[in-house]
This record gives C-alpha cells, structure tokens and sequence, in this order.
C-alpha cells in the first residue's frame, strides 16, 4: 500500500511538473498581454465614449486599444518632425518647472530611455551579488557616479523583479563588483518574465577584472 502511495505521488509530479512546464510560459504570456490590452483599453475609452457608446463591452475595449495604438502612433510621428520636437521641448520645459511634476516625468522619462537605449551606447546588462554574496541578479546598468569622498567609480543598477519587472529595486555599488554580460536586454526581460525558463545556454558569471565604461 505505501509503494502504491509513493508511486502514485511520483507520478502525479513527473506529470504536473510536465503540465506546469507547458502551461508557465503560456500563463505568463497571457498575463502580460492582458496586462497591456487592459492598460491600452483603459487609456482609449475616453475617446471611445467621444464618438457615441457601443453597446458591446469587448467591441469597445477593442475600439479603445486601436485608438491609442493611432494616437501613440500619430505623436511619435508628429514628435519626430522639427516642428512637433520643438513643440514638445516646450511643453517638457513647461513640466520642468512644476516641482513634484518635474521630478516624477523627468525620472520616468530617463528609465524609459535607458531601457530602450541599445548596448552600444551605453546600455549593459550586468550581474551584482544579491541579496547576498555569491547570489547573483540580472539588472541593467543605468549609470555611472562617482564617490565624493574617494573619486572611486559607482554603478547605479536597477534590479527588475522577476516575473513582475514593473518593481524594482536600484542598488549604488563600486563598479568593480559589477559582472559585465554579454546578455541583450531582449534575453534577460525574456529570462525575467519567464523566471529564467527562457535564457541563453551560456552567461558571463565570473566577475572579470573590471568593467569598462
């Protein structure tokens, strides 16, 4: 009875282990895909509601997300042109000025570049020892400082959560204990999201004797 017991335990996990292994990453897609089609739908709605109401709920979600898609398309393409740039410097300068405005768009606005800022112009993806030593995160580089006291060489990097990346946490450390990666940012938001079930088969661990800038 208790051989029967302990087989039949082994294999109810051999085959959900299997089912969570094929489900997880399907789950996590869906998660964030839902996640950004309730974001896009909440933020067209307003303008959905300009143009009459529809009686079907899942018709007007979808005619929401297609009109944000449209105005986030139409004010990249405006801001790309000299006249629309110029108007928006100004309106940026007008933000600047408001005090708690000012520090909140303009610290939004930096992560925002940063990220998308490709590696060859600065944008790393690093390893630091956390939340212990010899434990290591998967975090992105997204700043150079410098000590006041010492002249020694900082790093301020942003350790995204994983599966849930829109937390963070944001260590200041020497840049000497700084692991430099040959990771792009696609891989390691692909091995965030998925909780490291989607990685490459290799990865810069040993710390090297330095990080260039």
């Amino acid at each position: 009875m208790r051989t029967f017991v302990g087989d039949l335990l082994r294999h109810l996990q051999r085959y959900m282990l299997a089912g969570l292994i094929t489900v997880g990453p399907l789950l996590v897609t869906w998660l964030v895909f839902s996640w950004v089609f309730v974001t896009l739908a909440h933020a067209g709605l307003p303008l959905v509601r300009m143009f009459g109401s529809i009686d079907q709920p899942w018709l007007a979600s979808l005619f929401a997300v297609l009109l944000t898609l449209i105005v986030l398309y139409a004010v990249g393409r405006v801001t790309s042109e000299v006249v629309g740039r110029q108007a928006f410097n100004l309106f940026e300068t007008i933000l600047e000025r408001l005090p708690i405005v000012a520090k909140v768009y303009t610290s939004v606005r930096q992560l925002l570049e940063t990220m998308m800022t490709k590696k060859d112009t600065g944008q790393r993806v690093v390893l630091i020892d956390f939340p212990i030593e010899g434990q290591k995160s998967v975090g992105f580089l997204t700043h150079t400082l410098t000590d006041a006291e010492t002249g020694r060489e900082l790093a301020a990097v942003l350790l995204p959560n994983a599966i849930n990346p829109t937390s963070a946490f944001l260590q200041v450390l020497p840049m000497d204990r700084v692991t430099e990666t040959d990771l792009t940012v696609e891989q390691a938001m692909s091995m965030l999201m998925t909780g490291g079930a989607v990685a490459p088969e290799t990865i810069r661990f040993t710390q090297s004797a330095g990080i260039a800038k």
